[in-house]
């Protein structure tokens, strides 16, 4: 989801007939919103995936990221970080030719720089999920926002969040980044009230 927008709600002629969070408006969009955004993630390898399609959409919609999600998922080695913070330029130079993905010579040297801060904070702290969620004190924060209300773009936490992950030698983590990466993996519950699945991650 692109941060800033008005959390305004539609209908989906699907089934169930479920309210949902306007910006689910196509296939991809709308099977994220119901399955994964919003919902806590304490895995470290999917942690570690959001926070580098994070980062490639930096400047561009969501949803380019999620048509470009499985080519990610191919190009990076599902993001395995260890595998990631290994690559060479030639590895680099691979990656620039793929169509499939955001072809950014800065993204890509991010995601592998990013893989050995990630790396770094695993072996300090034992996992990233220990680290990361410190910053919601290891708990969901629950927002309550009314349809046409606006989300915003960064928070405290975030702001906290992307001051430290600069410290450890990560890049595009803007605070901006960072609270989108926090509505992604649920350390914040950012649907609006009206939403089917605003209530069941309450």
């Amino acid at each position: 989801m692109e941060t800033g927008l008005a959390p305004s709600l539609q209908k989906m002629p699907d089934a169930k007939h479920q309210v949902r969070c306007h910006w689910a408006s196509n296939p991809l969009a709308i099977s994220y919103h119901d399955k994964e955004w919003g919902t806590p993630v304490h895995d470290d390898r999917t942690l570690f995936e959001f926070l580098a399609l994070e980062g490639a959409q930096a400047g561009l919609s969501w949803d380019i990221i999620l048509q470009k999600r499985d080519n990610y998922r191919k190009a990076f080695n599902n993001f395995d970080p260890k595998r990631v913070a290994k690559y060479d330029s030639k590895k680099q130079k691979t990656l620039l030719k793929n169509s499939g993905i955001i072809r950014n010579k800065l993204k890509i040297k991010s995601a592998i720089r990013n893989a050995n801060a990630f790396l770094a904070v695993q072996k300090e702290f034992g996992s990233f999920d220990a680290y990361i969620w410190q910053f919601v004190n290891g708990k969901p924060k629950m927002n309550s926002w009314r349809s046409g209300q606006r989300v915003p773009a960064s928070t405290p936490e975030s702001d906290a969040m992307s001051k430290d992950l600069k410290k450890r030698g990560f890049n595009f983590v803007g605070s901006t980044i960072c609270y989108a990466f926090m509505q992604a993996i649920g350390m914040v519950n950012d649907h609006a009230v009206e939403c089917f699945r605003y209530k069941k991650l309450r």
